[in-house]
């Protein structure tokens, strides 16, 4: 250590203190820029797997596991498991229910409307 605090490379008039970020009631921080790509993901994902599952469109169910997929790879430790777990078990079962109702393989949506 040096006893000459002149070559101190800190620089107290760019010191700022601490102020903790406002919190939910969930306990969770409020960002402004908070990235809900998660949140928009699994509330698609769901959206398609009932679109899969009540209306028999494979893509749809194909579309809702990517949607669940993206979901868990940006959920964050704090997120709900259980929300995003049954968003992935409900797309694999449109994805079954859609197979087992037409075994056939899945065909694009636009390769009907162009002949």
């Amino acid at each position: 250590m040096y006893s000459n605090h002149s070559t101190d490379p800190r620089r107290p008039d760019k010191e700022h203190r601490y102020k903790p970020k406002a919190v939910n009631s969930d306990n969770q921080a409020l960002t402004p820029g908070e990235d809900l790509t998660s949140d928009y993901m699994n509330i698609l994902g769901m959206i398609l797997s009932m679109c899969g599952l009540l209306m028999k469109f494979k893509w749809a169910a194909w579309c809702a596991m990517f949607c669940s997929c993206i979901s868990f790879a940006n959920s964050k430790a704090s997120d709900d498991n259980k929300q995003i777990f049954s968003s992935f078990m409900l797309s694999m079962s449109a994805i079954v229910m859609s197979y087992l109702q037409n075994a056939h393989p899945m065909s694009p949506p636009w390769s009907t409307a162009f002949g």
